[in-house]
C-alpha cells in the first residue's frame, strides 16, 4: 500500500535517496558522470532537502512523497510560476517501483494542491531531452511539447543540454 502526503523532517534522508537514484537512473546515459554529479550535489544534498520539507510560498510548495511502509519510494515537488500557472520541479521514483502508478498518484496529489490553494489552470515541466523515462509519463499525462531551451546551470556543458518544456491546461 502506497500513502500519498507532505513530506515532514524525518522524509529528508529518503527523499534525498530516491532523487539521487531516480536522477542517475533517468540522467546517466545522458549527463556526463561530472555534471550528474554536480546536479545531485546542489540539488539533492540533505542540508537543502531539509530546508525544502517546509513549503515556502507560492513559489514551493514543499516536497510530497510517496511510502510504503514509512520508506520514501517516491517524491515530489513544485511551485507556482505565474498567477495560474504551476511548475512541477522535481518528481523521481526508486527505479525498483517504476511503473506502480506512484508517479501518477504523486502527480495527482501535487496537481490538486496546485489548483486548490492557487487556482492554477496550467502545470509546467521541463524534461531532459533524451529523457526516455520523464517524457512519455507527461506525455501519457497530457503535457503538450512546447518549446527547447538550454540546460539549468553556467557551465558550458550544461549549456550543451537542451530541456523540453512541457505543458497541460488542467481541469476544474
Amino acid at each position: 500500500m502506497i500513502t500519498i502526503r507532505n513530506a515532514i523532517m524525518s522524509d529528508a534522508a529518503g527523499i534525498r535517496e530516491v532523487c539521487i537514484k531516480g536522477n542517475q537512473d533517468a540522467y546517466a546515459s545522458i549527463y556526463s558522470g561530472d555534471y550528474l554529479q554536480t546536479v545531485i550535489d546542489e540539488f539533492y544534498n540533505l542540508d537543502r532537502i531539509k530546508k525544502e520539507i517546509i513549503p515556502s510560498g507560492r513559489g514551493w510548495s514543499g516536497y510530497l512523497t510517496a511510502l510504503q511502509h514509512d520508506r520514501v519510494v517516491g517524491a515530489i515537488g513544485g511551485g507556482m510560476i505565474g498567477e495560474k500557472a504551476g511548475e512541477i520541479y522535481v518528481l523521481y521514483l526508486d527505479p525498483d517501483y517504476r511503473g506502480r502508478g506512484i508517479g501518477t498518484k504523486l502527480l495527482e496529489a501535487l496537481t490538486k494542491q496546485q489548483k486548490e490553494l492557487y487556482g492554477a489552470e496550467e502545470q509546467w515541466v521541463s524534461v531532459q531531452k533524451g529523457n526516455e523515462k520523464g517524457i512519455p509519463f507527461y506525455e501519457a499525462r497530457g503535457f503538450v511539447f512546447q518549446k527547447d531551451q538550454p540546460g539549468y546551470g553556467e557551465s558550458k556543458e550544461a549549456a550543451s543540454y537542451i530541456s523540453l518544456r512541457y505543458k497541460r491546461r488542467l481541469l476544474s
